[in-house]
């Protein structure tokens, strides 16, 4: 008994599953995008204030010179990702429809998601601020390193990538930290006794971006454009390549001799894909006849990975607690 209680999904993971069924069955349209994107942005910005106002300067220069660290990150996002997403796109053709066999691989080549991979990591108790800078800089290097990288393995020649995503993570992430460390003296003892607070920021980010992101999915087709086939084949194929990444960077970040704490942001930020990216980039990089095919292994992904990261981040979160105890 004790040991099926252990599998018994928590609250949360029941919350995130309900939030991804409201949004098959009532997905955001029309006026109600605007106001649950701008929701999203507000929580968004509200953690990272929160997050300036409670780190110390000292833990964030750590954040910043761990270049060990956020090395690590970018092999995974920018090697490994795209040896395995190579390999497997070798094994399997003539089993999968060529036009989703390329979407996959080029989901393989983008950059790591911002803010859930810092949301998760500050649920799972990792390094917040190195993780602000792993994923940040994932996402500023992917503008060159993703087209350069779909021209070398896809065999396609595609323009640059509009800086308008640079300035958007500046606005929403760096501003709100900077604003929160900035009034730190102030706040910062009280924000740092309010880790309920912190806590539902964290989760109720995680369940916004869940629901926006998986509404617009829905929205655009994601169930009629997959067949039962292609929906198992591609969500296994996304499970068991996610599963390869999230072993093999634990595997390296212990092997490296890395803290817990930095563990954490590695497997977060080190095995994330960002939508908000990839989407953008397709336009660009494909021909508009392709691009529905290109994407939909990216969609599908991206909801695969923040099911299952939701799950990890709670029980890193438990073990915290457990070693704390």
């Amino acid at each position: 008994m004790p040991s099926l209680s252990r599998l018994r999904p928590d609250a949360f993971t029941l919350t995130l599953i309900a939030t991804v069924g409201v949004a098959t069955v009532l997905p955001c349209r029309g006026e109600a995008v605007s106001l649950f994107s701008a929701t999203t942005h507000a929580a968004i910005a509200l953690l990272f204030f929160l997050h300036g106002a409670r780190l110390s300067r000292s833990a964030i220069l750590a954040g910043l010179t761990n270049w060990r660290l956020h090395l690590t990150v970018l092999a995974s996002t920018f090697v490994l990702f795209p040896l395995l997403g190579w390999g497997l796109r070798g094994v399997l053709a003539g089993w999968m429809e060529p036009g989703l066999l390329q979407g996959f691989l080029f989901l393989c080549l983008l950059p790591s998601t911002v803010q859930s991979s810092i949301a998760f990591t500050s649920m799972a108790g990792g390094n917040v601020v190195a993780a602000i800078c792993s994923a940040s800089l994932s996402n500023l290097l992917g503008v060159v390193l993703t087209p350069v990288l779909v021209g070398l393995l896809m065999h396609l020649q595609g323009g640059g990538v509009s800086g308008r995503a640079v300035g958007a993570i500046f606005v929403q992430l760096f501003i709100p930290f900077l604003a929160g460390h900035l009034v730190r003296p102030w706040v910062g003892a009280w924000i740092e006794r309010q880790r309920k607070l912190l806590s539902l920021v964290d989760r109720g980010s995680i369940l916004l971006v869940v629901y926006t992101a998986f509404s617009e999915a829905v929205v655009n087709g994601l169930w009629q454009q997959l067949g039962l086939k292609d929906v198992v084949l591609l969500g296994g194929l996304s499970a068991a390549l996610l599963a390869a990444i999230l072993v093999l960077t634990t595997l390296a970040s212990r092997g490296l001799g890395f803290s817990r704490q930095d563990e954490i942001t590695l497997v977060f930020c080190g095995s994330k894909k960002s939508l908000a990216s990839g989407v953008p980039m397709a336009s660009v990089l494909f021909p508009v006849s392709s691009v529905g095919a290109i994407v939909l292994p990216l969609m599908l992904f991206h909801q695969i990975q923040l099911m299952v990261c939701a799950v990890l981040a709670r029980r890193y979160a438990q073990q915290g607690l457990a070693k704390e105890g």
